[in-house]
């Protein structure tokens, strides 16, 4: 697939907002725009009157720069948690991290309540090797306290040289004290497919979307077929739990490697001429092979995209807990020198017309694995879009709680992928397998 889809995508929506505006400005002398006009100049002078009282009053002469990026990550943040502005530098930053390496300590991150709250450790990096999990609350950065700091800057503080430390301080549900974990920075090289074989099977785990994935999945597969040879392989697993999301043209491209023609996904945003609809080749690099697709509560964004089309054409059987439900896009609107936006403009929906946003992916088949330690102490795992204050509402219907997140680190305690492989061994019957069996429904 084309991987300049994301960017595509991006310059588009910027396009067509310059259009919109360009619209109403043909039609400022008609009276509602004209009354609506006035209100918003309004507005913006009271901005403008404040702006100016602080800077001439207040008890400390201030930073105007940073009175300005302060008042637009608040009217950002206000809108949903996943729109923000990104300084020159995060700007930067993110761009190096859909590279797929970057320096730092390999963990996602999200603000709630003024604190940062991990998303998911990623693999085989400092935050995974001490521990930290999913709903992990970060209150102090080397002793500094975060509430006050934007995520930017909190983000900033986390990042260093290579092998120097940083200490978090840590609240964990069910955990009755704050506790301090000490980690050292490293650079982070996100190999965003790993794999190996389990007997007849070819097990794949996607940790995240970077402009990687694409190529090291048909890598994956192609050699874990040569591995194992054509008439001995019995299928995939394809392991997408915890895996945060990424670019939009990565998920469309995987999708694309296992379904042979029709619709990916479409994003629609809040003008009809701003939907879009993303579609399969032909060909399936896997020959017809059953693809068994494993999710959590931290499956989101990209990865809800891959399982939903995967699920939609019966190409696959989802199996696991409810995924995040993270289903609106993100648009990167760079501002020239002065960083870029990064707004929400759409939501996705899955080929038969679902909406992943504030619901998620529910599992062909529900395998669940609690972490041991959080039952015992009935401490609440689940994750979930629908939890997040300020979170886009579901379009339609009820919005649906997350599900845990846990994934033991032993694959003899993995219930989950031991239930996969098992149905893929044929030791074990389930009605909602699909197997060998895939519909051409939804490619017609």
């Amino acid at each position: 697939m084309n991987k300049s889809v994301f960017a595509g995508f991006a310059v588009g929506t910027f396009l067509s907002f310059a259009a919109v505006i360009g619209m109403k400005q043909g039609f400022l002398d008609t009276p509602a725009y004209a009354a609506s006009d006035s209100n918003t100049y309004r507005q913006l002078n009271l901005f403008g009157d404040v702006f100016e009282r602080v800077r001439a009053d207040y008890v400390e002469p201030t930073d105007d720069a940073k009175l300005v990026e302060n008042a637009i990550n608040g009217m950002l943040t206000s809108l949903d948690p996943h729109s923000s502005y990104m300084t020159p530098k995060t700007f930067r930053d993110m761009q190096v991290q859909t590279r797929g390496e970057f320096g730092g300590l390999g963990i996602e991150v999200t603000m709630e309540n003024g604190v940062v709250k991990v998303v998911t450790p990623i693999d085989d990096t400092p935050a995974s090797r001490a521990n930290l999990r999913p709903n992990d609350y970060i209150t102090h950065i080397d002793g500094t306290q975060i509430l006050g700091m934007t995520l930017s800057d909190a983000v900033d503080k986390m990042r260093g040289p290579v092998d120097t430390e940083v200490t978090l301080t840590v609240v964990r549900k069910g955990e009755e004290e704050a506790f301090d974990v000490k980690l050292k920075r490293d650079i982070i090289t996100i190999k965003s497919v790993k794999y190996n074989r389990e007997g007849d099977i070819g097990y794949i785990r996607i940790t995240s979307f970077n402009e990687q994935t694409s190529d090291l999945l048909e890598q994956a597969i192609s050699d874990l077929s040569k591995q194992i040879g054509p008439s001995r392989l019995k299928g995939f697993i394809l392991d997408m739990r915890n895996n945060p999301g990424g670019l939009l043209d990565q998920a469309i491209s995987v999708s694309d490697d296992f379904i042979d023609g029709g619709e990916i996904v479409s994003t629609r945003g809040r003008h009809a001429e701003d939907t879009q609809r993303y579609n399969a080749r032909s060909g399936d690099i896997t020959n017809g092979r059953p693809i068994i697709v494993l999710v959590n509560g931290g499956s989101a964004s990209a990865s809800e995209i891959v399982a939903g089309a995967l699920q939609d054409h019966r190409r696959a059987t989802v199996l696991g807990t409810r995924s995040f439900g993270k289903g609106s896009v993100q648009t990167i609107i760079p501002l020239g020198s002065d960083g870029a936006l990064r707004l929400t403009t759409a939501r996705y929906y899955t080929p038969a017309g679902r909406s992943i946003q504030a619901k998620g992916i529910d599992p062909d088949i529900i395998v669940t694995q609690t972490d041991p330690e959080a039952k015992e102490k009935k401490k609440q795992t689940s994750i979930g879009e629908s939890t997040l204050p300020g979170h886009l509402a579901a379009e339609e219907g009820d919005e649906m709680a997350g599900s845990d997140s846990f994934v033991p680190k032993d694959k003899k305690d993995d219930k989950q992928l031991l239930y996969a492989i098992d149905l893929l061994n044929g030791a074990r019957k389930d009605a909602a397998y699909l197997g060998g069996r895939t519909s051409s429904a939804m490619a017609n």
